[in-house]
């Protein structure tokens, strides 16, 4: 797979990197809690979504087809962008005369690929944490590779801990009839991760070779407790209250970590 492949007919691979990325803080107060919300619904609404992904299809050498987003009520919001690999000739309804659609009721029909993002904040009323969750899949056919979106990605988000799944599917098959599972190396995911990123982040792989499955999990390494404090009630902690919630937060983001509860 070190040359090129000479394929016949159409590259059917299918390539989807599937990432988590969390975001944990501490409010005290109700107010302080609904303002955190207010926060992140201003911060990561679809507009600012649709602009990370916009930047994404330019990363990964994609085309737009179309874009859908939506904010919800009370919270969160979702943004779809349909991608093609190769530029796209207009349809009849792009180039006639007539009104174009509104931006709230854009349609397309899927031609390759789409990359999709969903964000979800929550918080505990009682315990006071925070967790921001973003969704987002990239998945893409032919010849393009969602990988190389990682960094950009990860670090458009307050990333405290990052889970990362990337998976071919299908088969494509050369000019003498012989299929290919994969039409490049990879060993794992962390590979294509800066080296800033992974000496930011506490990283463990698990690896299915033989059904092409790859699976990176990231925590964050360093530990401020003053960049998990959200609103005004949280700068006049006492040390004692301090430590109780450091320990909370960091509990909080061991069990999103492994994926389990864990004991306090």
């Amino acid at each position: 797979m070190k040359s090129k492949l000479k394929l016949h007919g159409f590259n059917n691979l299918t390539k989807t990197l599937s990432f988590n990325i969390y975001d944990i803080c501490y409010a005290e107060t109700p107010e302080d809690q609904q303002a955190y919300v207010q926060y992140i619904d201003e911060v990561y609404d679809a507009e600012r979504l649709t602009q990370i992904l916009t930047n994404v299809v330019e990363i990964i050498g994609a085309n737009i087809l179309n874009i859908a987003r939506q904010d919800y009520d009370p919270q969160g919001a979702s943004v779809t962008i349909l991608i093609s690999e190769q530029p796209v000739e207009p349809t009849d309804s792009q180039i006639e005369e007539s009104p174009g659609p509104l931006k709230e009721t854009i349609l397309a029909h899927l031609d390759k690929s789409h990359i999709t993002v969903h964000t979800y904040p929550e918080i505990h009323p009682v315990e006071g944490i925070a967790t921001f969750r973003v969704d987002i899949d990239v998945s893409t056919c032919g010849v393009i590779s969602p990988l190389k979106a990682l960094n950009y990605l990860i670090h458009s988000f307050d990333s405290d801990i990052v889970t990362v799944d990337y998976r071919v599917r299908g088969f494509t098959r050369d000019v003498e009839g012989k299929k290919h599972f994969i039409d490049h190396e990879i060993n794992s995911i962390q590979k294509y991760l800066s080296a800033d990123t992974k000496a930011a982040y506490q990283m463990t792989d698990v690896n299915v070779y033989q059904e092409n499955l790859f699976h990176t999990k990231m925590l964050l390494k360093d530990f401020d407790l003053d960049n998990y404090l959200f609103g005004d009630a949280t700068n006049n902690l006492s040390a004692e209250q301090r430590e109780q919630v450091s320990e909370r937060v960091k509990h909080e983001m061991l069990e999103i970590f492994y994926g389990r509860n864990m004991p306090r």
